[in-house]
């Protein structure tokens, strides 16, 4: 599959994504969150991609949202004509349920969310906006120590999108996401790293060796089921309203895996003291209980 605003690429394991509109500064456009998607969408249909590495071409990791709409970028009801494909109605009301009042960067994030490969954001020079937003359903993010980040929805005249008022107060909390968003005030690299934004700050030279560095690890040494079950089994907890909905899908889990071939071999590498040789995969050796939720529709 060929793409116009970002490269995709897959070595050893591990799958790259990169934003590749260095002369736009990576500004986020529709095209390019549709070709993000369906580069994920490779990723979790190939059984040799264990783990995604998201980096960006040119000097920042992405300056946010495509602006060349000029003062009406935001204005989605302008982009469209009255009428049946829009949600303005005849009357000048509007039908919120519409698909084309939808957010973009919340289609994305939502993606990022169903994956069933660990993603993980290697984010340098900038990260402003939609930059900042679409890695917060990432699993991990790494820095360049001189990176900074904006919420700046506020100084735009806009609110949060990308699903980010979930997002964000689970990686954050609630009072470092009230000040970050409501001030919209450009953070440094420190104190992402303070908060917990970022996993670790490195020199430019050194960050995308670290965040491969990591991939590597989850792609040499677990079980590709186990990781992709585990990863949506935290992310789902994130929202549950009681620790018996955890215990009842860890059991579960413990269950179906404990029976898989995979098992056996990774307790019988551990007391053999050699790398594991895990033959399971997520494309054809998930368990029957998966997926145990339903995703609400848009409306």
């Amino acid at each position: 599959m060929s793409f116009q605003n970002i490269l995709y690429s897959v070595d050893d394991g591990i799958a790259t994504i990169t934003l590749n509109r260095p002369d736009k500064l990576n500004a986020v456009s529709e095209a390019m969150i549709d070709e993000i998607i369906a580069a994920l969408d490779c990723a979790d249909a190939d059984d040799d991609v264990r783990v995604v590495v998201v980096r960006a071409n040119g000097r920042l990791f992405c300056a946010g949202a495509d602006l060349s709409q000029g003062a009406g970028t935001f204005d989605y009801g302008s982009h469209a004509p009255v009428g049946p494909s829009s949600p303005v109605r005849p009357d000048g009301s509007i039908d919120y349920s519409h698909e084309k009042v939808r957010d973009g960067a919340g289609r994305l994030t939502l993606r990022l969310y169903r994956s069933l490969k660990p993603v993980i954001g290697a984010l340098h020079g900038a990260a402003v906006g939609v930059g900042v937003t679409m890695t917060l359903a990432m699993d991990a993010r790494f820095a360049a120590d001189d990176t900074r980040f904006g919420l700046v929805f506020t100084r735009r005249g806009i609110v949060p999108e990308a699903a980010s008022t979930w997002f964000l107060q689970r990686i954050v909390g609630l009072d470092r996401a009230l000040d970050w968003c409501l001030t919209g005030r450009m953070v440094s690299a420190g104190e992402a790293l303070e908060a917990g934004l970022v996993r670790s700050l490195h020199p430019a030279a050194e960050l995308l060796p670290a965040a491969y560095a990591y991939a590597r690890e989850i792609a040499d040494y677990t079980a590709p089921v186990s990781v992709a079950l585990t990863r949506q089994m935290l992310w789902q907890m994130a929202g549950a309203r009681h620790p018996m909905e955890a215990h009842r899908l860890d059991s579960r889990g413990v269950y179906a895996r404990g029976r898989s071939d995979d098992a056996r071999e990774g307790v019988a590498s551990f007391l053999e003291k050699r790398p594991p040789a895990f033959t399971d995969r997520v494309s054809r050796d998930m368990p029957d209980y998966f997926p145990w939720w339903e995703d609400p529709d848009y409306s």
